[in-house]
């Protein structure tokens, strides 16, 4: 903040002297700097590539910088996440942002977005034999949750193609990622489903194949990003902004081409990927529009598209989308982005 003093000139040619004088003898107090205190997060998130920067975070020693520590837990499913954050029992969750809003109008929870991740890199993953979306016709979609996030865009996608729920095809909830990706794998009743990297990747080596990516069949789209009970940000700004900052520290190391080598290699070690799949999933995070967003920020044209896909298929406000600003609350990310280095 800026603080404007008036001038005047008067004073300054009769008194500049002692004026200085008085100021070299009697220096104003400053208030000694307030230490930061140590803090232990749970941070509850999907098993897959999109964390990256949260890992990254934690080893190259940001959040440490910062005082806090992590416990990652790893969610099987949307469900469990959203009534685990509403529950207490961990403080910050990173998935895609439609469960945040599921909470807010279905569990009427308080909750608020306070940071973008990427712009999803689903793809619309089908079983060999099939070459077309409207070969989907009289098939079972996988889904983690049929309400929310990927499972209403895959939705979205087929009813682009004159496919319809209950109508043209089924849905079976199998859970997240990785349950989603074992079950396509494993079970030839389920035809296809949406998949992020390194999953995505997985599975079309083992023979199932991509119908094209969310961001080229739906656009623009907010995916990841965290989200926390407004009453525990409210109590613990300060924290929360640590967090923020040393996650977008994450993000910019993560994106940083010269460190493009280290990355493919944390990812093959961390989720046990061939060189090729690690190669592929960083190239992914790296995809302008749909990869990785620079700092972490969120797209505000993403984040309306997600909530016009979820005003279309779920019938929701009248089937028009209402304004953002109810579900975000960027302000602890604009002090974090200040504050990162």
């Amino acid at each position: 903040m800026t603080i404007a003093f008036n001038s005047f000139k008067p004073l300054l040619m009769l008194g500049a002297a002692a004026l200085l004088a008085g100021c070299a003898a009697s220096p104003a107090p400053t208030a000694p700097p307030v230490a930061m205190q140590d803090a232990h997060l749970r941070v509850n998130l999907f098993r897959g590539a999109t964390n990256l920067p949260l890992l990254v975070a934690i080893d190259k020693g940001f959040m440490r910088e910062r005082k806090i520590s992590i416990a990652i837990q790893n969610t099987p499913d949307s469900d469990q996440q959203r009534a685990g954050l509403a529950a207490g029992r961990f403080e910050i969750a990173h998935a895609a942002v439609d469960n945040a809003l599921a909470m807010v109008e279905a569990a009427r929870e308080d909750v608020i977005i306070v940071s973008g991740g990427d712009g999803s890199m689903n793809e619309f993953i089908v079983r060999g034999n099939i070459n077309s979306i409207a070969e989907m016709r009289g098939k079972v979609l996988a889904v983690d949750a049929p309400n929310t996030a990927y499972g209403l865009a895959a939705k979205k996608i087929l009813k682009n193609n004159n496919l319809l729920e209950g109508r043209d095809y089924t849905v079976r909830a199998v859970g997240g990622s990785t349950a989603r990706a074992a079950a396509l794998m494993a079970n030839p009743e389920l035809a296809g489903g949406m998949l992020n990297p390194p999953f995505a990747f997985m599975v079309k080596e083992k023979g199932l194949k991509s119908l094209g990516t969310q961001f080229s069949l739906v656009g623009s789209y907010q995916a990841t990003g965290a989200f926390v009970m407004r009453k525990w940000a409210t109590a613990n700004a300060g924290v929360l902004e640590r967090y923020l900052a040393a996650y977008i520290e994450g993000q910019r190391y993560a994106m940083n081409p010269a460190n493009r080598a280290e990355m493919v290699n944390l990812l093959a070690e961390r989720f046990k990927l061939s060189p090729a799949v690690a190669e592929g999933t960083y190239l992914a995070l790296m995809t302008t529009g749909s990869g990785m967003a620079p700092d972490a920020r969120l797209s505000i044209d993403g984040f309306k598209n997600v909530l016009a896909i979820r005003a279309e298929m779920e019938n929701m406000w009248g089937g028009k989308p209402p304004a953002p600003d109810k579900y975000l609350d960027l302000s602890y990310y604009e002090r974090a982005v200040r504050q990162a280095k």
